[in-house]
């Protein structure tokens, strides 16, 4: 877990990372859904800044209508991040995050 949360707090900001592009980075190539269980699991101590991690191709996984999804949506806009529909253009996505 230490691996993953290294790589996710290392995506800099007004840039995102995909749940397999961040597994991929910490050692753990096609594991994306250990990345989702690291973020599940992890301390809001660490203020890792979760809102960054995205599901492949760009998409915000959570329901378009979810308290999360607005969440994570404006997040992103406050950095720089353009987010319509629920994606952010590929151009954002760090291939290899850290």
């Amino acid at each position: 877990m230490l691996a993953i949360w290294h790589v996710i707090a290392s995506i800099p900001k007004g840039r995102v990372a995909t749940y397999g592009g961040v597994a991929r980075a910490a050692g753990y190539p096609g594991r994306a859904r250990l990345t989702a269980f690291a973020l599940r699991t992890t301390s809001p101590d660490l203020h890792l800044p979760w809102y960054r991690v995205l599901g492949a191709g760009g998409r915000i996984v959570f329901p378009i209508n979810s308290r999360h999804h607005k969440e994570q949506a404006r997040l992103l806009r406050s950095e720089g991040v353009p987010v319509a529909l629920g994606r952010v253009p590929r151009s954002l996505i760090a291939d290899e995050p850290a």
